[in-house]
């Protein structure tokens, strides 16, 4: 079973039956549990640091900053985030001490014996709050990163259109609520040092090790175990947790396990971040757009992190999937002295895709023209460019798949029902609500060229062959799918090919498992790793590369056969990163989701009664997993919109408990009807193109038309929670 068919989950039945071996499952002899201590308050300078002296510390491992051998960061874009606080620091919960012991109950009992006094300096906790100098701890003015797009010239248009539409719009953070929390457990194995846990990209942490001991990456060994999800939450953070038990471990000469109760865990990981996006639209008296300015702000938190790239996708997004000759997008991640923002999934493209499908709806309200008539008018077509003048060109056909998402969701006859059951009903308000959009397959730009990523394919010596690469499998189906295509381009079956366990010292660098670039590029390089290693026995398939492999073995016995790949930029991306010009992304993905909503006006909630999802994502590997995607993916985006309210107090969560972080149960969705459309990228392996990341860019604004249109109020900010939503109609009344 290849690439297009329902093949069952290689990681399903050991999940299924509870014999999948996730970190916090791992015991080893002779191992201690560790903990961290943290900064009291948002910014300050430690004084001192007081131990308990009831406290048996004699009994306990203690690490602080002294005891990091390399540098004191962890090593990611920029390495201005220390591993371990050694003066100051820019946010609350940042972590200063770390102490092992055997007993948990003791562990803990200690932790709290543990006081860090401190110098309290003058923290800025709101991103479009202007710097006092006291303040200043980036550059000159706190922006950690900054960009710009720039095609024509918008500011000569805007005197001379038919009309000028302006708005600003809000997203706040978001929790990644995965099942299982951060964890890491580090031991000493045939010398090596093995830092085994949960996490999405072995090689950050491999790299932030190496920094932090200042050792050479063969000294370690970094090896992923199953994971209960990470949507990006286990795409930078990992590398803290996996130093401190590095640390911790060394020092004690034992293993050590450091994994975050729930609430620690929502308390002091990264979030998704929050946006400020003002549009300002020129357009002629039809609706067509003829010039766009677009200004991104982002709350980057207190260090830089994954924001530049978290910006530089939201930037390229930023103006959707219409044509406009005249567009200049300018992007801001700003420094605060909140706890730091990091990815999480769609990475920038949902807060600014939601600003432009809310400004869309604004603009038909304004020329009082129907949504859906504006964004056919404005649609991309063959031989038209997008923001970065990337040619647009893959044959997809946006109205047509926005008119397959209306007929199945019913769209127009919705629309006019609902005007005569609102006019009717007492307190009941109906709407529906449309978004159209699209999102890159991969990094952006020359990222992929830098990441050089590789994958190889060993023949064994069972006439089986086995995947070697670091893309990780968090619940998605990576490893199903990747099996699909080696087993397709090989002719050989599913049950034939396995997926090894992400470990640093034998897979080599396939990249992180982000950007929805799994399926797609190290799909590809998993479909050539395989060629290579069928040419090595004659190119051969099926039974005869089986007999083949089976006889290379006798004739090299201990012998590695091993085909390999490594990623090359195709001939015609081109791409400038100091002009942000050119091909942002090789392939991208279309969607359009259409929300229908029920509001009540006596409780202000708001209820999503139907849901259609349809998407243009290339070849689909795996139909059921896809599917699967797509559904995890609009839940997330529902409870981002319309549930999940991170309450922010001295810049960290306040609300960091399951009791009061409210996600969407079952009881609150509704039937989500999966819709796949396919134009195959010459990218990807059958023509595949990214899908993890999409589905959460169309939820929010689809939900948020929908809402406008019930109460006939504008709603241009997200958590839509029932307090705000009746103050919002309590100011602008309601129809």
């Amino acid at each position: 079973m290849g690439i297009g068919a329902n093949a069952e989950r290689v990681d399903g039945c050991a999940k299924l039956m509870g014999t999948a071996r996730y970190v916090d499952d791992i015991v080893l002899p002779g191992m201690l549990h560790g903990a961290t201590i943290r900064t009291p308050i948002a910014r300050g300078r430690i004084k001192r640091i007081h131990f308990d002296p009831a406290v048996n510390w004699a009994e306990f491992v203690v690490v602080d900053h002294r005891d990091i051998p390399g540098g004191n960061a962890v090593a990611l874009i920029e390495k201005d985030q220390p591993a371990l606080v050694a003066s100051e620091f820019r946010h609350k919960h940042e972590p200063v001490v770390l102490i092992a012991h055997a007993s948990v109950h003791k562990l803990r009992e200690a932790a709290r014996g543990v006081q860090i006094e401190v110098e309290s300096l003058p923290a800025l906790l709101d991103a479009l709050a202007k710097p006092g100098a006291e303040q200043i701890q980036h550059g000159s003015d706190n922006v950690l990163k900054k960009l710009s797009i720039r095609k024509g010239d918008p500011a000569s248009v805007f005197g001379r259109a038919a009309h000028v539409i302006e708005g600003a719009y809000h997203t706040g953070a978001q929790e990644h609520v995965y099942l299982e929390t951060q964890g890491m457990l580090a031991h000493r194995e045939n010398g090596r040092l093995v830092v085994c846990g949960s996490m999405q990209c072995p090689y950050y942490v491999l790299d932030s090790l190496t920094h932090a001991f200042g050792w050479p990456r063969e000294a370690f060994s970094v090896v992923q175990a199953a994971v209960g999800g990470g949507f990006g939450g286990k795409e930078d953070y990992p590398s803290n947790i996996a130093i401190h038990a590095a640390l911790l471990a060394e020092k004690a000469g034992a293993p050590v396990k450091l994994v975050y109760d729930r609430q620690e865990d929502m308390a002091v990981t990264t979030k998704r971040h929050p946006s400020w996006v003002r549009h300002r639209t020129a357009v002629d008296k039809d609706g067509r757009l003829l010039a766009m300015e677009i200004d991104v702000i982002l709350d980057g938190g207190a260090y830089v992190t994954l924001s530049p790239v978290v910006l530089s996708r939201g930037c390229i997004h930023a103006s959707g999937p219409y044509y406009c000759e005249n567009t200049h997008v300018h992007g801001e991640a700003r420094l605060t002295n909140s706890l730091p923002y990091g990815a999480f999934r769609g990475f920038g493209a949902p807060q600014t895709i939601f600003a432009m499908e809310r400004h869309m709806d604004v603009i038909a309200s304004r020329l009082d023209m129907d949504p859906v008539e504006l964004r056919r008018r404005n649609f991309l077509r063959d031989g038209q460019t997008m923001a970065t003048g990337q040619l647009f060109r893959d044959g997809t056909d946006l109205p047509g798949l926005m008119d397959r998402a209306l007929s199945e969701a019913d769209y127009h006859a919705k629309r006019k029902a609902h005007v005569s059951f609102n006019a009717m009903h007492p307190y009941l308000r109906r709407g529906i609500g449309l978004a159209t959009f699209h999102h890159g397959s991969g990094f952006t730009g020359g990222g992929e060229t830098r990441l050089a990523s590789e994958v190889w394919m060993e023949g064994l010596a069972d006439g089986s062959v086995e995947v070697l690469t670091a893309q990780t499998d968090m619940g998605q189906g990576t490893s199903t799918i990747l099996s699909q295509i080696a087993a397709e381009t090989l002719g050989l079956t599913v049950t034939q090919v396995r997926v090894a366990t992400p470990d640093t010292s034998r897979v080599p660098n396939s990249g992180p498992t982000v950007a929805s670039r799994t399926a797609m590029v190290v799909g590809r390089l998993t479909q050539k790793a395989a060629e290579d290693l069928a040419k090595l026995v004659g190119g051969l398939r099926g039974d005869g590369l089986v007999s083949a492999i089976k006889a290379w073995h006798i004739a090299h016995p201990g012998g590695p056969l091993v085909g390999r790949a490594k990623y090359e930029k195709p001939a015609s991306i081109v791409w400038d990163d100091a002009t942000y010009m050119g091909d942002a992304y090789a392939s991208y993905s279309w969607g359009a989701y259409v929300a229908e909503v029920e509001v009540d006006l006596r409780t202000y909630a708001t209820r999503v009664t139907d849901f259609v999802a349809a998407q243009e994502v290339g070849r689909v590997v795996n139909p059921t997993l896809a599917r699967g995607q797509v559904q995890g993916g609009v839940v997330q985006g529902i409870g981002w919109a319309l549930y999940e309210d991170v309450v922010l107090e001295d810049g960290v969560m306040k609300n960091c408990q399951m009791t009061n972080y409210i996600i969407p149960a079952s009881a609150d969705l509704p039937p989500i009807r999966v819709l796949f459309d396919e134009s195959p990228s010459p990218h990807g392996p059958g023509g595949a193109k990214g899908i993890g990341e999409m589905p959460i860019d169309g939820p929010g604004p689809a939900l948020m038309n929908a809402v406008s249109a019930a109460v006939g109020v504008s709603m241009d900010a997200i958590p839509l929670t029932p307090e705000r939503l009746m103050e919002r109609l309590e100011g602008g009344g309601h129809g």
